[in-house]
C-alpha cells in the first residue's frame, strides 16, 4: 500500500508547510459527494490520529485515514499550474471513471 508524490507535489507542500509555519505534511482522503460517487479531499496535517496510516515520499509525510486508503491505495499526487490555475491532480489506479468537471470518481 502506498501513496506517492510527483516532484512538483512535494515542492509545494513543502513549501506551503514552510510558508505556514506549522504543519506535519499533507493529509489526503475520500469523501462520498458528486456525481461519480467520491471525491478527493486534501488537507494540511497538523496532527495525527491513531486511524492514519502515514506515507513517505521525497521527504513529504503523506497522512491517511484507514477508510480512504482501500480507495486510494497506489494514488500518485501531482501538482500542475494551468494559466492562472493550479490544483493537485490525482491518478489513481483503482478508479474507474471521473466525472465531467473531474471533480468525483468511482472505483
Amino acid at each position: 500500500m502506498a501513496i506517492s508524490l510527483t516532484d512538483s507535489a512535494a515542492d509545494r507542500v513543502r513549501n506551503f508547510l514552510l510558508s505556514r509555519g506549522q504543519g506535519l505534511g499533507l493529509r489526503l482522503g475520500v469523501r462520498k459527494t458528486g456525481c461519480s460517487g467520491f471525491a478527493y479531499v486534501v488537507n494540511f496535517a497538523d496532527d495525527t490520529t491513531p486511524a492514519d496510516i502515514v506515507f513517505e515520499d521525497r521527504g513529504v509525510k503523506v497522512f491517511v485515514d484507514r477508510d480512504s486508503l482501500p480507495l486510494i491505495d497506489g494514488t500518485e499526487v501531482d501538482f500542475v499550474k494551468q494559466g492562472l490555475n493550479e490544483a493537485f491532480k490525482f491518478r489513481n489506479p483503482k478508479s474507474k471513471g471521473e466525472c465531467g468537471c473531474g471533480e468525483s470518481f468511482n472505483v
